[in-house]
Formats: structure tokens, sequence, C-alpha cells
């Protein structure tokens, strides 16, 4: 049995999108290319990867075991291409990226540009979006990925990517009543979102876990203490996300943001903000303001 690239990368768009559609925006191909590769990968494999409803489709449990050897494929495919095309890069790029998306998504970019341009010297600061934002709007970094739930701003939309509640397959900590919730603990965007969705549904609830960071969230799943609420693109391996068939649904439509102070010019932050936008699979004609 051989694996087709393309299918995986494929496979991987639509996985971190939930849609066919929005994976083929990624990838340049329709919505029905899109699905013909991937019932292509799916009978390659002889298993179902995904499950269809009618808001979108979820990774099946044998599409979560593909998905992480899935990325790993196709970040070196980027970052092999990336190596003969990309000049020579020398300076200081200074960036903040948050914690949803530090180990997920950015540590594969990071990682690829600081192989990929030894010569460019990389400041990262990892934690609040808020406080990254402060920092570019200051010129304290040049670049800022940023996760946006309310409020959005005008900086370069990378991706969108649904808040969803999210239980441990194991624990099933959903099917009690009242249902455990983990919330952040110092936020209104709990109240203002994440518990009124449960309200409209007219979920039972009670708080029994709160963090100030989406790992803090992560662990309180994995470990049968309660439910949370997680960014689509970040639910952890035996974990899935509590669809409309559960009794919940999506808690709000996230964009994450990149930000680039307009001063922050060079040809290494450009490569920087390049790397990154191939990271989140975008293929956006246009770049930051320089």
């Amino acid at each position: 049995m051989q694996l087709d690239s393309d299918l995986l990368r494929t496979f991987v768009a639509v996985a971190e999108t939930g849609n066919f559609t929005k994976a083929g925006e990624q990838v340049g191909r329709t919505q029905s290319a899109v699905s013909m590769q991937v019932k292509r990968l799916e009978e390659t494999l002889g298993d179902i990867l995904f499950e269809r409803g009618s808001r979108g489709v979820v990774l099946t449990r044998k599409g979560d075991l593909l998905l992480p050897n899935a990325r790993r494929i196709v970040a070196l495919m980027h970052e092999t291409m990336a190596a003969f095309r990309a000049p020579p890069l020398s300076g200081h790029v200074r960036i903040g990226i948050p914690e949803e998306y530090g180990q997920s998504i950015l540590s594969r970019a990071l990682g690829a540009f600081s192989k990929r341009h030894p010569d460019v010297d990389l400041t990262v600061n990892y934690g609040c979006s808020a406080v990254h934002l402060a920092k570019v709007q200051g010129r304290e970094l040049d670049l800022a990925v940023i996760f946006e739930w309310q409020d959005f701003s005008e900086g370069e939309i990378l991706m969108t990517d649904p808040t969803v509640w999210v239980t441990s397959t194991m624990h099933r900590m959903h099917e009690e009543t009242p249902v455990p919730i983990a919330l952040y603990g110092s936020t209104g965007w709990c109240r203002e979102f994440a518990l009124r969705s449960l309200e409209q549904r007219g979920v039972e609830y009670r708080i029994a876990y709160s963090s100030d960071t989406s790992g803090g969230l992560k662990l309180a799943v994995l470990s049968g203490l309660a439910i949370a609420p997680i960014s689509r693109s970040n639910i952890p391996e035996g974990c899935r996300e509590l669809g409309a068939g559960d009794g919940f649904g999506v808690i709000d439509a996230s964009h994450v943001v990149l930000h680039r102070h307009p001063r922050s010019t060079g040809g290494a932050v450009s490569g920087m903000a390049d790397a990154i936008r191939e990271a989140f699979g975008t293929s956006l004609a246009t770049s930051l303001v320089a």
C-alpha cells in the first residue's frame, strides 16, 4: 500500500477546516474533487476517516490516528520545497504566538524557518493574545498570531477556527447530569459565549474546573474531570467534538489573525510571515503592509 502525498495534503486541510468546501479553497480544488480525494484515501487505507453531517465533517477514531502523521508528512514536503526555492535571509524577527497554536501549528513554522534561514535570529514570545497584540502595536514585536473571538481587528485572517465543546472518548463526561464543565478563569468570553451556548440548548451544567490556559482545559477533559470549550483544530487525541447529535453545538467562530507592525520591514520579517501563512495552510494573494 502506498499513500499519495497529495491525498494526505487534502486530508489535513479537511481535518483542520471541518469542511470540504473550505478545504478545497486551501488546496485549490473544487468541493467535489476534495470529496473524491478523501474517498480515494479511505479506500486505500480501508477505513472511514470522517463522519459526515449537515454542518461539516469530524474525524473518526481512525482519522484521529492518521492526522499527526499526515501533518508531519505534509510539513516535511513543504519544508523540502521551500528549502530549494527560498533565498538566504538574515536579520532579527520578534514574534508572539498564542498557546492554542504554539505546539500544533506554529512549531512547524518556527522549526522549518530556523532550519531554512539559520542566519535569522528569532525571538519568540509565547502566551496571551491580548498581550501580544499590545506589544505589536507598541513595536515590541514584529509579528504576532492572535486568537480573536470578539472585536475582530483589521489583521490578516489566517483561518477561522470554531470553538466547540469537547469530551473525552474514554470518560464521556458529557453524559452526566449536570454536566461538569471546565472554563477559563479570567475572561468574559465564558459568560458571553460558552455558558450561553449551554443555556440556549437547555444543558444543565456545573463548573468543575477553571484554568487560565487552553492547556489546562485540555487536561481537564483528558483526565475525565469535565468537558471544555476548545478550538476545533486543537482537540487533543482521545477526545472529540460534541455536536448537535449530543445536544451541543458550535460556541463561536473565532479568527486566527496575523498582525505585523507597519514599520517592521525587511526580508526576514516577510519570510517569517510567509512561513506562518504556509503553516496555517493559507494561500493569501495579498501581503501585510510593509
